[in-house]
């Protein structure tokens, strides 16, 4: 199973940070290999199971997740509950700081396929760093439409 973690400061605030991950409806807009989302439930106003699809290459792939959302505790947590995981699970953290806020992201994964595996794996580095520069890139666009 791969596993990643980390925190980074950014000069925004967690409120808008917590914000730009908890739109995801927004995803395909400025996700990379985000190729549609779509909230498929609500099972409360702070859990929904969403359906999102991905490409990569020549690879295209839809999953089901639920995802908890705690706007008081700025936290975010995702869990696949169908598609071509073994194990999804993705947690966001947004902690206020002087200047800006820290965001602590966490996420474990394990595909079904080998083959899967072995492409995601090479490509697993690339593809965090694209995804990170992604949600701080919205947060700047967000925080400038707001001044």
């Amino acid at each position: 199973m791969a596993s990643h973690s980390e925190s980074r400061l950014v000069p925004y605030t967690a409120e808008t940070m917590y914000a730009v991950v908890a739109d995801m409806e927004k995803y395909p807009q400025f996700l990379p290999w985000c190729t549609g989302l779509k909230i498929l439930s609500r099972e409360s106003q702070n859990v929904l199971r969403v359906d999102m699809q991905v490409g990569f290459g020549g690879l295209h792939e839809s999953y089901t997740s639920r995802v908890t959302l705690n706007p008081q505790a700025r936290t975010i947590d995702i869990t696949q509950v169908h598609g071509p995981f073994r194990v999804l699970d993705t947690h966001w953290r947004f902690t206020p700081t002087e200047g800006g806020s820290r965001v602590d992201f966490s996420i474990s994964f394990d595909f079904k396929s080998r083959l899967l595996n072995a492409v995601a794996g090479a490509a697993f580095e690339r593809v965090l760093f694209k995804m990170t520069e992604a949600f701080e890139g919205r947060a700047r666009v967000l925080s400038r439409n707001r001044v």
